[in-house]
């Protein structure tokens, strides 16, 4: 049995979002497996959690631990960060109160490794480093700066577009340096995996977000109908760039050749123009009480990212009830599909409009794709086959860290 501290960006439990989804996935698999796990998590402002919303079975499995920390952007320290080579991301994360719960909790038990869930943690290496000899893994669920990069890129605002430029380089120049800090780097896609073992010697895995294996039912439309739909927190911006591209260039058209057509929004953080911007067509259900269900009652997922990196959550989850996704390559970049197999690619508003129109012309269609979407998530995507190469990862750590001590004595 494995004793494993995972420190976290944001709770992972409740997993309400992207983030948070993949930490509890992980950390259920671990503990199927018999290992026990301890959870330090940041909890702030943007995703607040209340000790009510955990349970107390979850509590005692992780002794879930968490520290508010303040992570709203000031104004003035944005500015200031202009005339600095310091990322104004990661220096957000850093907190004497965290520090210190963590030291403490490094006093009491001790543990065989360390995962800091995403690049943010990583402040905290030398903290673990001097209190503890766990190898230190780094979950690297996006390349982070590409994802501001790709969002600069993308921008029109010659202002803004500067900024945001400034922040992809500063958070570049981090992420580069962190890679180094720890033992070893699991990240979420192959292609993640790639780029990062291009430039560390850091051992690297490729672990995929996993899913646990619920049982689906394969039903016919109610009534006929095909609905669209989109759910995620509005918060991150490639969400919010994605879905206002669609929406202003693609869903006119939509609706236009297929006035029936309905597209249901649902998410967290809805912004006003999308509220009182909506629509012919178009249902905003806001944050829903149970994305589960919401997901179930509807057909086809879109997903029209145009930035961001790693793998989308939402699209794995969708796939693993057995729906129909329609998405970019950069939306579905580290999954292992086939394109009109178990998924759509589309990257213009024509193909959009083409997988769109294919659905919705040749019926049983979309439940074809949705039905072998869900054998890919089945082979490949279970959270306790993804948790079991996790721990294979661990003991190669382990093993390669004592045989350099061997030859160092």
């Amino acid at each position: 049995m494995k004793k494993i501290l995972f420190l976290c960006n944001k709770s992972p439990y409740p997993a309400r979002e992207g983030g948070p989804m993949a930490m509890n996935s992980l950390i259920q698999g671990l503990l199927n497996a018999g290992h026990q796990v301890k959870v330090l998590a940041v909890n702030s402002a943007k995703y607040h959690v209340t000790e009510a919303d955990i349970p107390d079975e979850y509590r005692k499995q992780t002794g879930i631990e968490l520290v508010n920390i303040d992570l709203r952007i000031k104004p003035m320290d944005a500015f200031l960060n202009l005339f600095s080579t310091k990322s104004y991301h990661v220096q957000r994360f850093i907190s004497e109160n965290f520090r210190e719960k963590l030291v403490a909790i490094l006093h009491r038990q001790q543990f065989d490794v360390v995962q800091l869930e995403s690049l943010f943690m990583v402040p905290y290496v030398d903290e673990v480093r001097k209190h503890c000899k766990a190898r230190i893994v780094l979950r690297a669920h996006n390349i982070e700066h590409l994802i501001w990069k790709r969002l600069a890129q993308q921008c029109r605002n010659p202002l803004k577009k500067y900024y945001l430029s400034h922040l992809a380089r500063t958070l570049e120049r981090y992420e580069k340096n962190a890679l180094a800090q720890v033992d070893g780097i699991a990240a979420i896609t192959r292609k993640d995996a790639a780029f990062f073992r291009g430039i560390t010697a850091t051992p690297v895995i490729d672990l995929p977000f996993g899913v646990k294996i619920s049982p689906v039912n394969f039903t016919e439309d109610v009534n006929g109908q095909i609905g669209f739909f989109h759910i995620g927190a509005m918060n991150w911006m490639p969400n919010e760039e994605g879905l206002r591209w669609f929406l202003n260039e693609v869903w006119p058209e939509v609706h236009l050749r297929f006035p029936q057509a309905r597209f249901h929004l649902a998410g967290r953080f809805m912004p006003s123009w999308l509220v009182t911007g909506v629509q012919p067509g178009v249902e905003v259900w806001g944050e829903v009480e149970n994305a589960t269900d919401f997901v179930n009652q509807h057909q086809i997922s879109i997903v029209p990212l145009l930035s961001g990196s790693g793998i989308r959550i939402k699209i794995i989850e969708a796939m693993a009830a057995a729906k129909t996704v329609i998405t970019t390559e950069i939306g579905a970049e580290g999954i292992h599909y086939q394109n009109e197999k178990n998924i759509f690619i589309a990257n213009t508003k024509e193909e959009f409009l083409y997988a769109i129109s294919r659905c919705l012309k040749q019926p049983g269609l979309h439940l074809k794709i949705g039905r072998q979407a869900r054998q890919l998530v089945e082979q490949i995507y279970d959270q306790d086959k993804i948790a079991a190469r996790l721990l294979l990862f661990y003991e190669r750590l382990q093993k390669r860290t004592a045989e350099r001590l061997s030859f160092e004595n």
